[in-house]
């Protein structure tokens, strides 16, 4: 049996959710424990390798509302996960080729291949860092280098806050995010829904226990406080399909695990 060689500090026998969702896309940077729990989900949710590759689609039109339609130069993309195709900083670029990215993740595997892509560090950088740590995320020199709080920023954080449990806070922590921000800035956030499919998210959430991060879906309302008194864009806070018609292709269940939008700060 091949050893698996991981960076130092990862443990590869510990499932990880940004490995496990680039195995639902069909990526090749993850463990065989990682596959081992994804695999469990998937016989519990089949549709999820659907999710998470409109998942990606969902980024890259929020992406494209924000740079091409909202004039946004600066983004902040936390939890970012392993590069994959159409990476923000590219479809940012297509349209503004001046937009500042910057990629933040906690996984030291996410970080090194982030590192290894990106080669573009007056416009691109990638920053280890704790959601859970605003503070020291917005003070790092890496994102003062290349953002200006001075000017409107974009915060992403696709797909992240239902890997942060309660007991974390992470109602305070967005708010920080939000605190920092000037005016004219946007707060963009998709998150798996508890009030949709509430039977397959229990079981999905007891798989998740077996790995480094929590699942904790929540309910449309709870989803709707992290976004505080920025104005909804859009059509508001919907099922995770905003700024676009669900494709015909895609079952229309699978929205209802998820809502996603984007708020700007007045």
């Amino acid at each position: 049996m091949a050893v698996e060689v991981a960076p130092r500090g990862v443990d590869p026998r510990i499932p990880n959710a940004a490995r496990m969702y680039d195995y639902y896309l069909g990526g090749k940077d993850n463990f065989v424990a990682d596959r081992a729990a994804a695999d469990r989900v998937l016989a519990v949710a089949p549709e999820m390798r659907e999710v998470a590759r409109q998942g990606r689609e969902l980024v890259a039109r929020v992406v494209r509302h924000l740079v091409g339609e909202a004039g946004i130069r600066q983004i902040i993309d936390i939890g970012s996960g392993l590069p994959t195709r159409e990476n923000v900083h590219e479809i940012a670029h297509r349209l503004a080729p001046e937009t500042h990215v910057v990629y933040v993740d906690h996984d030291e595997v996410v970080c090194a291949h982030g590192r290894a892509i990106l080669a573009e560090p007056e416009r691109v950088t990638m920053v280890r860092g704790d959601l859970r740590a605003p503070q020291a995320i917005i003070d790092s020199p890496e994102v003062r280098e290349l953002v200006d709080f001075r000017r409107p920023v974009a915060v992403l954080m696709m797909f992240l806050l239902h890997l942060v449990p309660d007991a974390d806070g992470p109602q305070d922590v967005v708010a920080a995010y939000r605190d920092a921000l000037p005016a004219g800035s946007y707060l963009a956030l998709s998150h798996a829904a508890s009030d949709g499919r509430p039977e397959v998210m229990a079981r999905i959430s007891t798989i998740y226990r077996r790995t480094d991060s929590p699942f904790a879906p929540r309910s449309r309302e709870e989803i709707g406080r992290f976004f505080g008194d920025f104005e909804m864009a859009g059509p508001g806070l919907v099922n995770i399909w905003p700024f676009a018609e669900l494709p015909e292709s895609v079952d229309p269940g699978l929205a209802s695990m998820g809502y996603g939008g984007v708020g700007r700060k007045r």
